[in-house]
């Protein structure tokens, strides 16, 4: 599910980062003075240039990334509440079967809450997604029994039930894609070659003057640094320090068990 980035720590990331950017702009420095009296001052003024395209285009590309990362992080986030509507709308719908169809089917549902629940909890998120798909089965087999059931009055209750039922369904499969839909890791090594690349120019400026100019070369690479680990943590949606918020469905999980708690929208689907 994940390229090699994705499978290491985030600290562990940030600390690498650092020691290659401080590596980069050393090594800068070192050829910079070793080189500077034999180069003449027109190929010196250049290195202003050079030093501010690699860090337009740096910039760029930090914008891009930090862009599609948010983008997935919203998108995840919004799919958790609608997932939890979904559900809420299935289960409120379900109050209008007869038994044992309404009790049977509504413990199935606080199952499932549940069981979406137990997935973001750490090596847990496997067997939470085949219990998950257990449950669609089970759940889809009784719908398939209620629109057979004569008892069953109206076909316009068992048309609505089927309806947010299937909605349900196919969030489950969105937020599954959703998870899996980050931000290609060729972006993430391009944006570490290109703060590598500025921090090795600006050292090399650094070793053509006279000073080393440590301080404001150690700030930038500290703050590259922190920027590509924060985007990095907006695109690891169960790993990290930043996560998907799961409030929607932890407060339907607690109206499930106190009794029926209609969401905004369940009324009008």
């Amino acid at each position: 599910m994940g390229g090699l980035l994705y499978s290491i720590d985030l600290r562990l990331i940030f600390v690498c980062a650092i020691a290659l950017f401080f590596l980069a702009f050393e090594g800068g420095f070192r050829f910079g003075r070793l080189i500077r009296t034999k180069v003449d001052e027109t190929a010196k003024s250049w290195i202003t240039t050079i030093d501010a395209a690699v860090l337009g285009i740096l910039a760029l590309l930090l914008g891009f990334t930090f862009s599609m990362a948010l983008t997935r992080f919203d998108l995840r986030k919004q799919l958790v509440l609608e997932e939890a509507n979904a559900i809420g709308t299935t289960y409120l719908r379900t109050q209008l079967l007869p038994e044992p169809y309404m009790t049977e089917i509504s413990g199935l549902l606080r199952q499932y809450v549940d069981t979406r629940l137990e997935g973001i909890q750490p090596g847990k998120l496997h067997d939470a997604i085949v219990r998950s798909e257990q449950l669609h089965n089970q759940l889809w087999l009784r719908a398939v029994d209620i629109s057979k059931d004569k008892r069953v009055s109206s076909p316009v209750i068992v048309s609505l039930f089927l309806s947010s039922l299937n909605e349900m369904i196919d969030l489950h499969a969105k937020r599954l894609a959703a998870s899996e839909n980050r931000v290609p890791e060729i972006a993430f090594w391009l944006l570490f070659t290109c703060a590598a690349l500025s921090l090795l120019v600006m050292g090399y400026g650094c070793g053509m003057g006279s000073r080393r100019n440590f301080f404001p070369a150690a700030m930038m690479s500290v703050v590259l640094a922190m920027v590509i680990l924060v985007i990095m943590d907006l695109d690891r949606p169960r790993r990290g320090f930043i996560r998907v918020s799961q409030q929607g469905m932890i407060r339907l999980q607690q109206s499930l068990t106190t009794g029926p708690a209609a969401p905004s929208e369940a009324i009008s689907k």
